[in-house]
């Protein structure tokens, strides 16, 4: 197991940490990568396009001019698709792009996004985070001093006083250990583990 240095919010080292090589430094699988974040992005998508058919349209109601004897046409709705300002027919509707991937696919993608973090020394892992009020000063002091430009911290419970203090920065997100996922390891440069939140992880991987 490779051993890593946990450090205190004043950037002393205090400890070390094991981190399992099957959930750390695992082989890194692009593919999985590549498959898992395509489906968090899909699922992301909002799926709005959309046009009114004969149904929707507005007006209408009333049979235009009666059936027979006019000569032209006959016609039961000027929301018709085939008149100007009708209906639309098979136009696009609002769809979920969503979709899903084996478990087993998820794990190794996000074990993969792990170990790599680990290969890049991109990871830091911190005792605890100890705030007495909210303050986003002092939160962005701590990110500061370790010098993180975006920064993904992963927590391993609700912590109000955190949370707070961390929303209004615009580079910095803080996640409990259960939604830890592909794209956000990957989207902030920088992933930060509270020393409890190892465990957790691990135990959800391997499980």
């Amino acid at each position: 197991m490779a051993v890593a240095d946990v450090f205190d919010i004043e950037k002393k080292k205090v400890a070390e940490v094991e981190l399992n090589d099957a959930v750390f430094g695992a082989d890194i699988s692009e593919a999985a990568i590549y498959d898992v974040v395509k489906m968090q992005l899909a699922s992301r998508r909002s799926g709005t396009s959309a046009t009114k058919g004969r149904s929707d349209v507005s007006g209408g109601g009333k049979k235009p001019w009666r059936q027979k004897g006019t000569g032209r046409a006959r016609a039961g709705t000027s929301r018709s698709p085939i008149w100007r300002g009708g209906g639309i027919v098979f136009g696009p509707r609002p769809r979920d792009y969503s979709y899903s991937i084996p478990k087993k696919v998820r794990k190794k993608a996000l074990i993969s996004a792990l170990s790599m973090k680990v290969k890049e020394e991109k990871i830091t892992i911190l005792q605890n985070f100890p705030m007495e009020s909210i303050s986003t000063q002092d939160f962005k002091r701590v990110v500061d001093l370790f010098g993180m430009k975006k920064a993904l911290f992963v927590v391993d419970h609700d912590d109000a006083i955190l949370m707070k203090s961390s929303r209004n920065l615009k580079n910095v997100k803080m996640i409990r250990s259960e939604g830890i996922n592909v794209y956000d390891v990957l989207n902030y440069e920088h992933l930060v583990l509270l020393e409890p939140s190892i465990k957790k992880i691990e135990g959800a991987l391997l499980a």
